[in-house]
């Protein structure tokens, strides 16, 4: 069998989860071509697993000091560009096309009338789930950004619908974690506003990873460069995570046990919407901006989730190789049923 596998790589979140994809993928023996899009090419980092993936332009939302703004994306999109990458596309040789919310391969498959399975988090948002922060262009944007004729959504939790848990590697926890090591990964704020909401909290060590190249202000705060080996080490040891509200790392910090703060962006439906899925769920706390007094409440409060969930890359594998039958509610129920969910104070 040979999928055409398209993938987000605006955020490292859909990345992460084609992470765990590409090992099942080969550990079943399918051929898998990855195609990224969202950044430049010189920006990736740690793709081994992927081999000889292919890079497109594809669509880039603009953020600004953790906020999204949908003129500057317009004003910055190219028609043309991103049309050419569309049309230069061929799926004639491949048996599958997966789009995790990648725009060049969904739309292409559309263009050829080619048949095309949207694996992600946002096509949870075709169910009713706990949803905010959404207007007309939001909602359109949700919609057509990557359609999918077929679509696998994942969140946290299933509020009743026809959705998996998140594919995320599936890890135990440490025995101990570092009491004040926090993990902050704000990637869309202004790193020197993060910097001084994190100065005055000197009896914490803040690891703070950042695509900006800086030195250490000072002792407690250590500033990394973005690093998926790096990250993983910090993670696994820390006691809790402060970062905006994405899916996936959110996702892996819930299966460790640690603590979790997020900052959703303004003006993002889907990570608003996250925000408020963790507040209803309790899985977490949130910040609507950088904020202090809310940072220095949420350190001082030991209360953390864990979340333990079943390897949904291998379910999905397999479910592929059987022919992707109808998905019912025995389907569902038995991936759900692995699922356990432990709050510790």
């Amino acid at each position: 069998m040979k999928i055409f596998y398209g993938v987000q790589g605006t955020g490292n979140g859909h990345i992460t989860r084609a992470r765990e994809m590409a090992k099942a993928f080969a550990e079943a023996g399918v051929e898998v071509t990855y195609l990224f899009s969202g950044r430049e090419a010189s920006r990736y980092f740690d793709m081994e697993v992927f081999n000889a993936y292919q890079v497109r332009k594809g669509l880039t939302f603009h953020t600004r000091n953790g906020d999204v703004s949908y003129l500057k994306t317009a004003i910055e999109t190219h028609p043309i560009h991103f049309v050419r990458d569309i049309k230069t596309l061929d799926f004639s040789d491949y048996d599958l096309v997966l789009s995790d919310f990648e725009p060049v391969t969904a739309w292409a498959a559309q263009f050829r009338n080619k048949k095309v399975l949207g694996i992600g988090h946002q096509y949870a948002f075709n169910y009713p789930i706990p949803r905010e922060g959404g207007d007309f262009i939001a909602e359109k944007v949700m919609k057509y950004f990557a359609p999918a004729r077929q679509h696998i959504g994942l969140h946290w939790h299933h509020f009743g619908q026809p959705i998996l848990p998140p594919i995320i590697a599936v890890h135990e926890p440490p025995e101990q974690s570092i009491t004040n090591k926090i993990v902050v990964y704000l990637p869309f704020e202004d790193p020197q506003d993060v910097i001084r909401m994190l100065r005055p909290f000197r009896e914490h060590d803040f690891f703070v990873y950042t695509p900006v190249r800086l030195v250490s202000p000072s002792e407690h705060i250590k500033i990394r460069p973005l690093s998926r080996e790096g990250f993983q080490k910090d993670l696994t040891d820390c006691v809790g995570i402060l970062s905006n509200a994405g899916f996936e790392l959110v996702s892996e910090a819930l299966q460790l046990g640690k603590k979790i703060m997020v900052k959703p962006l303004h003006s993002q439906m889907e990570q608003i919407s996250n925000a408020a899925a963790l507040k209803q769920l309790g899985y977490g706390r949130i910040m609507n901006e950088l904020d202090s007094k809310a940072l220095a409440r949420w350190l001082e409060n030991p209360h953390r989730t864990r979340v333990t969930y079943p390897n949904v890359a291998k379910i999905l594998v397999r479910w592929i190789l059987e022919g992707m039958p109808s998905i019912g509610d025995d389907f569902i129920e038995a991936s759900w049923s692995k699922v356990n969910v432990f709050h510790f104070n």
